[in-house]
Parts: structure tokens; sequence; C-alpha cells
């Protein structure tokens, strides 16, 4: 399918429960969303062989990148989604960013691959935000992130050097069996929380 023709059906206006099911579908060349308001979408399964851009995007109904392939760069620096973000078991074979993000409801990434760096800096997350088995073989930064719903890390694998500075976790902390690097990921290496912590 044409990056042209998912970016047409995917930019109309939203009403609740809408949800365009583009399942499985295999985009020809980078898809554009960058800037658009974005309506409920499944993108359950999908390959972006030349992977996405879309910075400053809204999605305003569920984000379902379930299973999905980037092959280029994922950039969604900035963008803004209004209900659950459900990246589990996504591949990024390419740079991640969530730069500046806000997951409104709940961001899930949970046995999800990043090959590359991956940039969570600054994001901000209202539901629980979950790295559950996620694995980050790249860079990894989540500088001045604030998860307002707690963090989830169980059995995560980050890179030694992922930075956490200046993060803040209000609600649990969960970080049983997660590593960074050869080293299990300790609460010191949060600049705040304020809830439980699990480790």
């Amino acid at each position: 399918m044409k990056a042209d023709d998912i970016r047409a059906r995917l930019a109309v206006p939203w009403r609740h429960g809408d949800c365009i099911d583009l399942a499985g579908v295999e985009c020809e060349d980078r898809l554009d969303l960058s800037g658009l308001d974005i309506t409920g979408v499944d993108f359950t399964g999908a390959q972006f062989p030349q992977g996405v851009e879309a910075a400053n995007a809204r999605f305003l109904g569920v984000s379902w990148f379930r299973g999905v392939r980037f092959g280029g760069s994922a950039h969604f620096a900035g963008a803004v989604f209004a209900n659950d973000a459900r990246f589990e078991e996504t591949s990024f074979r390419s740079e991640a960013s969530f730069a500046g993000a806000e997951f409104r409801g709940i961001g899930r990434f949970d046995s999800a691959v990043f090959h590359a760096d991956a940039d969570f800096s600054h994001c901000v997350c209202y539901g629980n935000f979950s790295l559950q088995e996620a694995e980050m073989r790249g860079r990894a930064s989540f500088r001045g992130a604030e998860w307002m719903g707690g963090l989830w890390c169980e059995a995560a694998r980050l890179p030694e050097t992922a930075d956490f500075s200046d993060t803040q976790v209000h609600g649990r902390l969960w970080l049983r069996r997660a590593r960074a690097g050869n080293a299990a990921l300790g609460r010191d290496r949060f600049e705040l929380y304020y809830g439980y912590c699990y480790s």
C-alpha cells in the first residue's frame, strides 16, 4: 500500500470508537504523518521498511502498532497519543525517537526490540508506561521523562549507559529482573520516585 493512500485514510475527523483497520499492511515508501490529526488506527503486524515520520502528530483514537516492523527510522518526537499507544513486540531496526511525546493513556512497549538508538527524553505518560521484556541495543535516553502512572520494567534489558537523569516516577516503579548492561537496574538511577519501588 502506498504511503499517500495510508495518510489519506488516517487524516479524517475522529469520532469516538472509530478505528481504521490497517493490520498487516506493508507500506511501499516512507509514511509521513507529521503534524496531522489522526483517527484511531490498528497497524498490528504492519511493515514499514522505509520507516515513519510522525513528528508532532496527534493520534486521537487508539494507536496500535503491535508487532510492527520499522525498517527505517521511526520518528514520533513531539507526538501526542490521546488514547492507549501499544507498541508491544515491535521491532525498531533503525533509530526510534519519542522525544517530547505525550502519552495520555498507557504507553506499552512490552517485548519491543530497539536495534539502534532509542530516545524517550522529556516524554510524559499519564497512564502506566511499560517496558516489560523490552530490549534496547543502542543508546537509550529517558532524560527528563515523567511517568505519572508508574513505570514497569520487568525483565527489561537496557544498555549500561541508559540515561535516566532528571526523571520522575509517580506511582509504582517496578524493576524486578531489569538489567542495565550486566548489572541490575537499580532505583538509584532515578532522580525522583514517589510511590513504591519493587526491585
